[in-house]
Protein backbone atom coordinates (compact mmCIF):
# COMPACT_ATOMS: atom_id res chain seq x y z
CA UNK A 1 0.00 0.00 0.00
CA UNK A 2 1.34 3.37 -1.00
CA UNK A 3 2.04 5.98 1.57
CA UNK A 4 1.97 9.58 1.00
CA UNK A 5 4.71 11.77 1.84
CA UNK A 6 3.55 14.43 4.35
CA UNK A 7 6.12 16.66 6.31
CA UNK A 8 7.03 15.58 9.37
CA UNK A 9 6.30 19.47 10.56
CA UNK A 10 2.86 19.33 9.06
CA UNK A 11 1.91 16.23 11.15
CA UNK A 12 3.46 17.71 14.37
CA UNK A 13 1.33 20.77 13.99
CA UNK A 14 -2.12 18.44 13.27
CA UNK A 15 -0.99 16.41 16.32
CA UNK A 16 -0.51 19.33 18.37
CA UNK A 17 -4.15 20.78 17.32
CA UNK A 18 -6.01 17.38 18.38
CA UNK A 19 -4.49 17.22 21.62
CA UNK A 20 -5.46 20.95 22.43
CA UNK A 21 -8.39 20.83 21.05
CA UNK A 22 -9.36 16.70 22.09
CA UNK A 23 -10.24 16.63 18.37
CA UNK A 24 -9.87 12.81 17.89
CA UNK A 25 -9.93 10.51 20.90
CA UNK A 26 -10.02 6.15 21.24
CA UNK A 27 -13.71 4.97 19.95
CA UNK A 28 -14.10 8.41 17.41
CA UNK A 29 -15.79 7.41 14.05
CA UNK A 30 -15.05 10.67 12.00
CA UNK A 31 -16.12 10.74 8.45
CA UNK A 32 -14.39 13.32 6.38
CA UNK A 33 -15.81 15.31 4.12
CA UNK A 34 -13.45 14.91 0.82
CA UNK A 35 -13.75 17.79 -1.95
CA UNK A 36 -11.06 16.66 -4.15
CA UNK A 37 -8.90 20.09 -3.21
CA UNK A 38 -5.94 20.13 -2.03
CA UNK A 39 -7.33 21.01 1.81
CA UNK A 40 -9.52 17.59 2.27
CA UNK A 41 -6.93 15.63 0.30
CA UNK A 42 -4.25 16.30 2.48
CA UNK A 43 -6.36 16.07 5.74
CA UNK A 44 -7.20 12.58 3.93
CA UNK A 45 -3.56 11.23 3.72
CA UNK A 46 -2.90 12.70 7.44
CA UNK A 47 -5.76 11.09 8.91
CA UNK A 48 -4.46 7.73 7.20
CA UNK A 49 -1.20 8.43 8.67
CA UNK A 50 -2.76 9.64 12.32
CA UNK A 51 -4.98 6.05 11.54
CA UNK A 52 -1.77 4.00 11.45
CA UNK A 53 0.52 5.30 14.25
CA UNK A 54 -2.09 6.93 16.65
CA UNK A 55 -1.87 5.03 20.28
CA UNK A 56 -5.81 5.16 20.14
CA UNK A 57 -8.23 3.35 17.95
CA UNK A 58 -10.71 5.19 15.74
CA UNK A 59 -12.38 4.64 12.67
CA UNK A 60 -12.30 7.22 9.84
CA UNK A 61 -13.75 7.65 6.29
CA UNK A 62 -13.32 9.85 3.55
CA UNK A 63 -17.35 10.84 1.71
CA UNK A 64 -17.31 13.04 -1.51
CA UNK A 65 -20.92 14.80 -1.70
CA UNK A 66 -21.69 14.78 -5.64
CA UNK A 67 -24.26 17.01 -7.17
CA UNK A 68 -26.34 14.95 -9.75
CA UNK A 69 -23.90 16.67 -12.43
CA UNK A 70 -22.34 13.89 -13.81
CA UNK A 71 -19.07 14.14 -11.69
CA UNK A 72 -16.58 11.45 -12.58
CA UNK A 73 -14.55 11.61 -9.46
CA UNK A 74 -12.86 7.86 -10.59
CA UNK A 75 -9.18 9.18 -10.46
CA UNK A 76 -10.57 10.34 -6.77
CA UNK A 77 -11.67 7.11 -5.82
CA UNK A 78 -8.94 5.25 -7.69
CA UNK A 79 -6.16 7.45 -5.55
CA UNK A 80 -8.07 6.87 -2.45
CA UNK A 81 -8.06 2.95 -3.32
CA UNK A 82 -4.43 3.15 -3.80
CA UNK A 83 -3.40 4.47 -0.42
CA UNK A 84 -5.82 2.59 1.13
CA UNK A 85 -8.05 5.67 2.37
CA UNK A 86 -11.91 4.12 3.23
CA UNK A 87 -13.66 6.25 0.80
CA UNK A 88 -17.27 6.39 -0.56
CA UNK A 89 -19.07 8.43 -2.61
CA UNK A 90 -22.52 10.08 -1.83
CA UNK A 91 -24.86 10.87 -4.33
CA UNK A 92 -27.14 14.00 -4.09
CA UNK A 93 -29.80 15.87 -6.45
CA UNK A 94 -28.57 19.18 -5.68
CA UNK A 95 -27.99 20.37 -9.31
CA UNK A 96 -31.58 20.03 -10.37
CA UNK A 97 -32.88 21.44 -6.92
CA UNK A 98 -31.19 24.02 -7.77
CA UNK A 99 -32.39 24.62 -11.00
CA UNK A 100 -35.92 25.50 -9.25
CA UNK A 101 -34.62 27.37 -6.00
CA UNK A 102 -32.09 29.90 -7.79
CA UNK A 103 -32.79 33.31 -9.41
CA UNK A 104 -30.83 34.41 -12.27
CA UNK A 105 -28.03 36.68 -10.99
CA UNK A 106 -27.91 35.64 -7.37
CA UNK A 107 -25.78 34.06 -5.21
CA UNK A 108 -25.15 30.38 -5.16
CA UNK A 109 -22.38 29.58 -3.18
CA UNK A 110 -24.36 29.63 0.40
CA UNK A 111 -27.13 27.69 -1.13
CA UNK A 112 -24.46 24.61 -2.50
CA UNK A 113 -23.01 25.39 0.77
CA UNK A 114 -25.73 24.71 2.68
CA UNK A 115 -27.06 21.84 0.82
CA UNK A 116 -23.70 19.62 0.61
CA UNK A 117 -23.19 20.22 4.08
CA UNK A 118 -26.32 19.10 4.58
CA UNK A 119 -25.31 16.15 2.41
CA UNK A 120 -22.30 15.38 4.76
CA UNK A 121 -24.30 15.24 7.68
CA UNK A 122 -26.62 13.15 6.44
CA UNK A 123 -23.80 10.64 5.48
CA UNK A 124 -22.17 10.39 9.09
CA UNK A 125 -25.39 9.64 10.66
CA UNK A 126 -26.53 7.31 8.51
CA UNK A 127 -23.57 5.37 9.12
CA UNK A 128 -23.10 6.14 12.60
CA UNK A 129 -20.39 8.26 12.90
CA UNK A 130 -19.81 10.87 16.00
CA UNK A 131 -17.48 13.18 14.56
CA UNK A 132 -17.54 15.17 10.74
CA UNK A 133 -14.04 16.60 9.73
CA UNK A 134 -13.46 19.17 7.68
CA UNK A 135 -10.09 20.65 5.36
CA UNK A 136 -10.49 24.41 6.84
CA UNK A 137 -6.87 26.36 7.26
CA UNK A 138 -5.85 28.97 8.91
CA UNK A 139 -6.29 31.08 6.14
CA UNK A 140 -9.87 30.39 5.30
CA UNK A 141 -10.15 31.07 9.32
CA UNK A 142 -8.50 34.35 8.32
CA UNK A 143 -10.57 35.12 5.80
CA UNK A 144 -13.78 34.59 7.44
CA UNK A 145 -12.76 36.57 10.41
CA UNK A 146 -12.17 39.44 8.23
CA UNK A 147 -15.62 38.59 5.84
CA UNK A 148 -17.77 38.79 8.42
CA UNK A 149 -16.41 41.85 10.29
CA UNK A 150 -16.29 44.19 6.82
CA UNK A 151 -19.20 42.53 5.36
CA UNK A 152 -21.52 40.83 8.16
CA UNK A 153 -20.81 43.66 11.41
CA UNK A 154 -19.66 40.67 13.04
CA UNK A 155 -16.81 39.42 15.12
CA UNK A 156 -16.73 35.25 14.14
CA UNK A 157 -15.03 32.69 12.65
CA UNK A 158 -13.82 28.95 12.38
CA UNK A 159 -13.76 27.17 15.43
CA UNK A 160 -11.18 24.07 15.46
CA UNK A 161 -14.54 22.52 16.84
CA UNK A 162 -18.27 22.80 17.91
CA UNK A 163 -21.53 20.68 18.14
CA UNK A 164 -24.24 21.06 15.49
CA UNK A 165 -27.74 20.87 16.18
CA UNK A 166 -28.02 17.13 15.23
CA UNK A 167 -25.44 15.90 17.61
CA UNK A 168 -22.88 15.75 15.20
CA UNK A 169 -19.42 17.23 16.62
CA UNK A 170 -17.29 19.11 13.66
CA UNK A 171 -13.79 18.80 13.56
CA UNK A 172 -10.72 20.82 11.74
CA UNK A 173 -7.56 19.40 12.18
CA UNK A 174 -5.98 21.48 9.82
CA UNK A 175 -7.39 24.93 11.54
CA UNK A 176 -3.87 26.86 12.38
CA UNK A 177 -1.49 25.19 9.23
CA UNK A 178 -1.31 27.88 6.80
CA UNK A 179 -2.85 27.48 3.15
CA UNK A 180 0.61 27.17 1.49
CA UNK A 181 2.06 24.17 3.94
CA UNK A 182 -1.41 22.31 2.06
CA UNK A 183 -0.09 23.57 -1.35
CA UNK A 184 3.49 22.11 -0.98
CA UNK A 185 2.04 19.01 0.37
CA UNK A 186 -0.26 18.28 -2.92
CA UNK A 187 2.88 19.62 -5.26
CA UNK A 188 5.49 17.12 -3.64
CA UNK A 189 2.96 14.29 -4.03
CA UNK A 190 1.34 14.96 -6.97
CA UNK A 191 -1.58 14.68 -5.81
CA UNK A 192 -4.60 14.16 -8.33
CA UNK A 193 -7.31 17.39 -7.52
CA UNK A 194 -10.16 17.85 -8.21
CA UNK A 195 -10.93 21.04 -10.04
CA UNK A 196 -13.62 23.77 -11.17
CA UNK A 197 -15.32 20.61 -13.23
CA UNK A 198 -17.21 20.34 -10.53
CA UNK A 199 -18.37 23.42 -9.09
CA UNK A 200 -21.68 23.57 -10.22
CA UNK A 201 -21.13 27.95 -10.53
CA UNK A 202 -19.74 26.86 -14.36
CA UNK A 203 -23.33 25.54 -15.15
CA UNK A 204 -25.70 28.63 -13.95
CA UNK A 205 -25.85 31.77 -15.26
CA UNK A 206 -24.78 33.81 -11.62
CA UNK A 207 -22.82 36.54 -10.38
CA UNK A 208 -19.41 35.20 -9.15
CA UNK A 209 -18.38 35.80 -5.13
CA UNK A 210 -16.25 38.53 -4.76
CA UNK A 211 -16.10 39.18 -1.05
CA UNK A 212 -13.57 35.98 -0.23
CA UNK A 213 -11.73 37.15 -3.45
CA UNK A 214 -11.15 40.81 -2.14
CA UNK A 215 -10.40 39.77 1.49
CA UNK A 216 -7.82 37.21 0.45
CA UNK A 217 -6.42 39.64 -1.92
CA UNK A 218 -6.43 42.00 1.22
CA UNK A 219 -4.54 39.59 3.46
CA UNK A 220 -1.55 39.18 1.23
CA UNK A 221 -1.48 42.85 1.21
CA UNK A 222 -1.40 43.17 4.94
CA UNK A 223 1.04 40.07 5.32
CA UNK A 224 3.51 41.52 2.91
CA UNK A 225 3.87 44.66 5.24
CA UNK A 226 3.58 42.51 8.19
CA UNK A 227 5.14 38.84 7.71
CA UNK A 228 3.65 38.10 11.39
CA UNK A 229 -0.08 38.81 10.52
CA UNK A 230 -1.07 35.10 10.73
CA UNK A 231 1.16 34.73 13.92
CA UNK A 232 -0.67 37.35 15.27
CA UNK A 233 -4.16 36.44 14.33
CA UNK A 234 -3.82 32.81 15.19
CA UNK A 235 -2.82 34.36 18.90
CA UNK A 236 -5.56 36.90 18.46
CA UNK A 237 -8.37 34.15 18.01
CA UNK A 238 -7.52 32.11 21.34
CA UNK A 239 -7.33 35.58 23.34
CA UNK A 240 -10.78 36.98 22.83
CA UNK A 241 -11.29 40.05 25.38
CA UNK A 242 -15.18 40.05 25.05
CA UNK A 243 -15.50 43.03 27.76
CA UNK A 244 -13.83 45.42 25.75
CA UNK A 245 -16.36 45.54 23.10
CA UNK A 246 -19.95 47.28 23.36
CA UNK A 247 -21.98 45.53 25.18
CA UNK A 248 -25.77 46.37 26.31
CA UNK A 249 -26.81 45.50 29.79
Amino acid sequence: MKKAKISKKLLKIVGRTNARYNLIGEGDRVLLGLSGGKDSLTLAHILNHVHRVAPFKFDFKAVSITYGMGEDLSRLENHCKEYGIPFEIYKTDTFDLAKEKIRKNSSFCSFFSRMRRGALYSAALKGGYNKVALGHHLDDAAESFFMNFMYNGALRSLPPKYRAKNGLEVIRPLIVVRERQLIDAAKANEFPLVGDETCPAFRFDVKMPYARANTKELLKELEAKNHHLFISLKAAFEHIHSDSFLKVD
